[in-house]
């Protein structure tokens, strides 16, 4: 089986390779041969070649932008969201293997209808288009941004009027390059919105929207329209061209609709409905808006930087932090640099300040996540507010309100001293590039803001001692289910990283299953028909061998589990554990039911293999999550659970669970 991917986000910097990473891991787990294509902001990497798209048996796109998909013609064709490639890789993989997929037959489709489950189709179309738009209007904004600020910067010279580059030089050339760049920013937005929504035929009468969007000359006004304009321009070029798109033509017709009919007309409409209905209209509106915001002073300045650094941080990259970038982004287009400012203050807070919070208090934090501090901190030194996601997922109520307090202070101190930033980014690096205006107050805004963020952490986090948070209540990490275990795949990078540091301790006392089990422990011939009572029997057998002081104690601790959410992860595995102070040492009990018992799993298979595992309380180290990954690793080879149900005793069961390390 050979399958290929391509992963992709709108900023194409963090989710792209998280989700690569995962499939390729899942993948590999799977014994499965695939390779992965991503398109990340700095382009295609890893790009397929048309032998390897001839020899492949399915294509998997996670993506949350457009993706080209004629090459994969007649392929069967998976195609989801960024983030059902991070979290759901094996899913994914298997669906693909099932055959539970269509196959592309290139034509007739959109992008974002493509092979796409209808739920989501329904779950945000809109913020799909507009970001394929964005991310490749980001660019163009980042060049022009750079290019102005370091032609000001090295040729600019002090006049009554500010910094001004004397006609004629060098640094006026780069200085007009990068207006070249800044002028096509509405044009590729519009073009690409329209291209997610009706691929190739939609890109020709986007763009060209886009510019009669933004030049208030075809409908005389002396403003454009702007980036709303062009957001308009984008949506309306595209659903013209895929209403087009799907007319019923005459054959002979059907091969010059992409490249004659549908461009033509499409542009023709999108146009000419600018010039009499649209252009005027909104571009009134947009100047209205750019007059308000670039007059903004006093409290209203202030409330302005405190909605936008809550929405940077409330979900570090995702659908709200968004719409704040790009309302960011498209203030630079029209010279207005003081709202990016604030924006980019707040992008770098979360992860710098929670890296922070980890080296100043780490009572607060377990050692795993000490460690994924360090590479919170570097990411956030160079404006990636996902450095944060890590924290925020084993802990959300309390690190979401204390990264959100840090970004909106930081935004509110660059917002009063007047911080402006001509590239779309965020973070140091862009005041180190030259691109911040009053740079000094712009790491004021960062430091503080981090600080502050810290010291939110250190108010309302709890202790944690030895892996255990002080409180009484167990680490989150004991509180995933088996499933979560199993698919350790579905962590970002961090998170698999926090993970394995976290076995660390008890890497020495546990090398494989069989330190944890033995014989006696098995039993590969069950006799009850409930789960209940199948629980009764491995439960007897850990009492019988002295590992418990209490049978009902650990019982109830493993009823508590089940109701949480089953353990029956599926593929016949059933994978009941639990921690409790009646567990005397880290233990395991293997239970074989060949004819299966009803284990509420994810995938209707019956219970046939049982692992019940057993660690007490106060135990050092995480043995429970050793032993899960352990296990985690040996299940997914269907061999090995084929051989479990045929062993014929109790010492073939045994050999068998040494191959478990």
């Amino acid at each position: 089986m050979k399958l290929l991917a391509i992963t992709s986000c709108p900023n194409g910097i963090a989710h792209t390779y998280m989700a690569a990473e995962n499939l390729q891991k899942a993948a590999d787990e799977l014994g499965v041969e695939i390779k992965v294509e991503t398109q990340g902001s700095i382009g295609v990497e890893n790009e397929f070649t048309e032998q390897e798209i001839e020899e492949a048996d399915g294509i998997i796109i996670a993506a949350d932008k457009t993706v080209e998909k004629d090459r994969f013609s007649g392929k069967k064709l998976l195609v989801v969201g960024v983030q059902e490639g991070i979290r759901q890789p094996k899913q994914l993989i298997n669906k693909v293997i099932s055959g539970g997929v269509p196959v592309y037959q290139g034509q007739g489709e959109s992008p974002s209808e493509a092979n796409r489950p209808k739920k989501k189709e329904k779950e945000n179309p809109v913020y799909r288009h507009l970001m394929n738009g964005v991310s490749y209007m980001i660019p163009f904004i980042v060049v022009g941004g750079l290019l102005i600020a370091i032609a000001l910067s090295l040729g600019g010279q002090q006049t009554p009027e500010g910094i001004q580059i004397p006609e004629g030089s060098f640094w006026k050339t780069i200085e007009s390059i990068g207006g070249a760049s800044f002028t096509f920013m509405v044009p590729i937005l519009a073009g690409f919105i329209a291209f997610s929504i009706a691929d190739r035929p939609g890109l020709a009468p986007g763009i060209i929207g886009g510019y009669i969007a933004a030049n208030g000359s075809f409908y005389n006004s002396e403003a454009g329209a702007g980036f709303l304009g062009g957001i308009i321009a984008g949506f309306l070029a595209g659903y013209v061209a895929l209403w087009i798109k799907k007319l019923k033509v005459p054959k002979a017709v059907q091969p010059i609709m992409p490249i004659i009919i549908i461009p033509v007309f499409s542009s023709l409409i999108v146009g000419l409905a600018f010039v009499f209905f649209i252009g005027g209209p909104v571009a009134q509106v947009f100047e209205s808006l750019t007059t308000w915001l670039a007059g903004m002073q006093g409290t209203s300045s202030i409330l302005l930087a405190l909605i936008l650094g809550a929405m940077i941080s409330f979900d570090m990259g995702g659908p709200v932090n968004k719409v704040a970038f790009l309302f960011g982004s498209a203030m630079i287009g029209e010279g207005n640099y003081e709202i990016m400012g604030p924006i980019a203050a707040a992008i770098a807070i979360p992860p710098i300040g929670l890296g922070l919070a980890t080296f100043l208090f780490k009572r607060k934090f377990q050692k795993n996540e000490i460690e994924t501090g360090k590479a919170s901190f570097t990411m956030g030194l160079f404006g990636i507010t996902e450095g944060a996601i890590p924290f925020a997922a084993q802990d959300p109520l309390r690190v979401i309100p204390s990264i959100m307090v840090g970004s909106m202070t930081g935004s509110v101190i660059a917002m009063l001293g007047n911080v402006g930033d001509r590239v779309a980014h965020g973070g140091p690096i862009v005041g180190v590039l030259g691109a911040v205006d009053n740079v000094i107050m712009f790491f004021i805004a960062i430091i503080v803001g981090a600080f502050v963020t810290a010291l939110m952490v250190k108010l309302i986090k709890k202790d944690v001692q030895d892996g255990h948070v002080t409180d009484g209540s167990e680490p989150n990490v004991y509180e995933e289910d088996a499933s979560e275990q199993l698919a350790t795949d579905n962590l970002t990078p961090a998170e698999t990283a926090g993970k394995q540091q976290q076995t660390g301790s008890s890497q020495e006392e546990i090398n494989k299953l069989t330190d944890i089990t033995s014989p006696a422990l098995i039993d590969i011939d069950l006799q009850g028909n409930t789960q209940d009572e199948v629980l009764d029997e491995l439960i007897n057998k850990l009492d019988a061998n002295g590992l418990l002081t209490s049978p009902q104690a650990f019982k109830q601790k493993i009823i508590e589990r089940e109701q949480e959410s089953t353990t029956g992860i599926g593929m016949n595995i059933a994978i009941p554990h639990g921690k409790s102070n009646a567990v005397k040492r880290p233990s395991v009990v293997f239970g074989r039911k060949p004819d299966g018992v009803d284990w509420n799993s994810m995938d209707g298979t019956a219970a046939k293999l049982i692992f019940l595992i057993a660690v007490p309380e106060e135990a050092e180290g995480n043995a429970h999550l050793k032993i899960l990954q352990m296990l985690s690793r040996k299940l997914m080879d269907e061999s090995f659970r084929e051989q479990l149900l045929q062993v014929q005793t109790k010492e073939e069961a045994y050999k068998l669970l040494e191959q478990v390390q």
